[in-house]
């Protein structure tokens, strides 16, 4: 059973640093060059100096990232609570499908433990290189400096029902993002709350749903450290399966520019396994597939810029190829993809699937339509969004998804709060 607790979080002090809007970045792994010098030249409290350390003179930038955080903390930009609470957010977005929603969740310390039935799975395979870049970054600065996102299952909605009466004061942060997306976050110190809010979720097991990589350096930390403390918690953004703001949207895949010969093998392939079919730009994403239905992937070649639609013709070429997996598990387009298309007929191995060799992600239908179009990319094929269902399914069968599998919108800002690892 996942245990959870309230923090004495760490938090910017606006008094001190200017307005929380200015100050949080998305997630490390989303920002590329270009936005991480916009959000460092932005505020020099931006919390990018230090998620996102770079060589500023110094020989190690996680060092200089510790030290930087210390100096936050002496001069008051950065200040711990009072006392213990949990941290109510809501999100109102606009997704990538058009569709307005809210999506509410807790931010909360969450034990650290080993995958497995009834504590914490995970949903996708993760990386060697992005886990030693955070293990480092952890033991540096010893704090958790962004939230892990994590379901869990609550259909009496008895979890945020716990916390609403004490959502009714104006928030610490009314955040407004890039993407347009509205954060309010509020603090709840009540001890009645918060033995509330454990109590609903003490029979709960988490699953992952974005944050693989900085869960298992919290395990791999905890273990360094060893006994009790702090450090066998993790900071954690907990959202009820069930909440009507749950989406999950597809990340497509591009790849690099095929020579002839893989390019006939990628035909050979599409026309042995799947009923390739002329199609419009505008149809190019698959909806998400109905119980029994058949695979369905979109595909646009560069080489010639039709879009087609990829149907599997028969279930059971998903069952041989992905023997011993779930049901779930083998109606999965990016897994069948991944297996028929770029091992198979690609060659690609897992080293290269790991470090996207011949092989890129889009996060929207936008990017990926631009990537082929520009050259970027060779071809794209357009996956379709995962049911929240299936995701809890293979993950409940003990398997972890390909990368980039799902894709969790809106994220959950990076620089909220933060959870000291060496203080309770």
């Amino acid at each position: 059973m996942a245990e959870v607790r309230p923090l004495r979080a760490l938090r910017y002090e606006p008094a001190v640093c200017g307005p929380l809007e200015r100050l949080v970045s998305p997630p490390y792994d989303v920002i590329d060059f270009a936005q991480r010098a916009a959000l460092a030249a932005g505020a020099e409290h931006n919390v990018v100096h230090i998620d996102l350390p770079e060589d500023e003179g110094s020989a190690d930038p996680y060092a200089s990232a510790a030290e930087l955080l210390r100096r936050w903390r002496a001069e008051g930009a950065v200040v711990r609570a009072q006392q213990p609470g949990l941290w109510a957010l809501s999100q109102d977005f606009l997704g990538p499908d058009g569709v307005r929603r809210t999506r509410r969740g807790v931010l909360a310390r969450v034990r650290v433990q080993q995958y497995g039935p009834g504590q914490v799975r995970p949903h996708e395979r993760t990386h060697p290189g992005p886990k030693e870049d955070r293990l480092r970054l952890t033991r540096a600065t010893r704090a958790n400096l962004s939230p892990i996102f994590a379901l869990h299952s609550d259909p009496a909605g008895a979890a945020w029902s716990s916390l609403q009466d004490h959502l009714t004061e104006p928030p610490f942060g009314d955040i407004t993002d890039c993407d347009g997306t509205r954060h309010r976050l509020w603090s709840v110190s009540s001890p009645a709350a918060i033995d509330g809010y454990v109590a609903a979720l003490a029979e709960a097991e988490l699953l992952i749903a974005d944050g693989h990589h900085r869960y298992e350096t919290a395990r791999v930390y905890a273990e360094e450290i060893g006994g009790e403390g702090a450090h066998r918690y993790v900071l954690c953004c907990l959202v009820a399966l069930e909440d009507p703001g749950l989406a999950v949207f597809p990340t497509h895949r591009l790849l690099d520019e095929l020579d002839d010969g893989a390019h006939a093998r990628v035909y050979a392939t599409l026309e042995r396994d799947f009923i390739v079919e002329e199609t419009t730009i505008d149809a190019l994403v698959p909806s998400a597939a109905s119980v029994g239905e058949p695979v369905r992937i979109g595909f646009l070649d560069g080489t010639d810029g039709r879009p087609r639609t990829l149907t599997l013709r028969e279930q059971s070429t998903a069952d041989r190829a992905l023997e011993g997996y779930s049901e779930p598990y083998r109606r999965l387009d990016t897994a069948l993809l991944e297996v028929l298309v770029l091992r198979r007929a690609l060659g690609l191995s897992e080293d290269d699937i790991s470090h996207k060799h011949g092989l890129d992600y889009a996060r929207d239908f936008e990017e990926a339509i631009s990537a082929v179009g520009d050259g970027r990319a060779g071809s794209a094929f357009f996956m379709a969004p995962p049911p929240v269902e299936q995701v809890r399914a293979i993950a409940a069968a003990g398997e972890s998804m390909p990368p980039k599998s799902t894709y969790f919108f809106p994220k959950i800002l990076t620089g909220l709060l933060f959870n000291p690892l060496d203080e309770e």
